[in-house]
């Protein structure tokens, strides 16, 4: 049973670090769509005129347009209803362009509130503000990855049991033999910090089970 809970706890580790990081750098990321919290707090920002919501998401070196575009953008907010939407819609996305770059991370636009997003992330969110424990996030991110490796693995065991059939059997075991290996090294890889933003290690859609 000790055993078994270290395995559960060294997984539950690898998952959280690694499914957050692959959701993050996802083209449905968290912080590019309206209800996200980049843009919530952007909004916080222009309600209140206090920019200061909006600048820990903001690197130094970008701080200084933030505040250009910050103090424009109030400006533009008198004219009318209708300049005051453009003009707000035109602060969002330069927070979340000058965001996402800091990331590393492509900007592909902001996309509208309710877009579906990896229901990990979600979950990471309300762990974060006490709806759900962490202890049920990371039980949760563990079975996906156990159930991830597990599934692979028994691929490729199969597989192997018939490689020296033909060279065709060879070829289904070595693809399979390449994601088992892929799908364990992308989780040790984001686990121990050696993937980034946009960088190698897990791809888009490759942590599932």
């Amino acid at each position: 049973m000790n055993g078994t809970r270290k395995t559960m706890t060294a997984l539950s580790l690898l998952a959280a670090v690694g499914l957050l990081l692959a959701g993050a750098s996802r083209a449905q990321a968290h912080c590019d769509t309206m209800d996200g919290p980049v843009v919530k707090d952007a909004q916080r920002a222009l309600d209140s005129g206090d920019l200061n919501p909006v600048l820990k998401w903001i690197s130094l070196d970008d701080e200084a347009e933030v505040r250009e575009a910050f103090k424009k953008v109030l400006k533009v907010r008198k004219e009318g209803a209708a300049a005051k939407e453009l003009a707000d819609i035109w602060f969002f996305e330069t927070v979340v362009r000058l965001h996402r770059a800091s990331e590393g991370a492509p900007y592909t636009g902001v996309k509208p509130a309710g877009t579906d997003l990896p229901h990990f992330i979600v979950a990471a969110d309300k762990a974060l503000a006490g709806e759900i424990s962490v202890d049920k996030l990371a039980g949760h991110l563990a079975s996906v990855v156990d159930e991830g490796v597990r599934k692979r693995f028994a691929a490729a065991s199969e597989k192997l049991s018939h490689a020296s059939d033909s060279v065709k059997a060879g070829r289904e075991f070595v693809k399979a033999y390449v994601e088992y290996v892929h799908y364990i090294e992308g989780v040790a890889d984001r686990a121990q910090g050696a993937g980034g933003q946009g960088g190698h290690g897990v791809r888009p859609g490759q942590l599932t089970p």
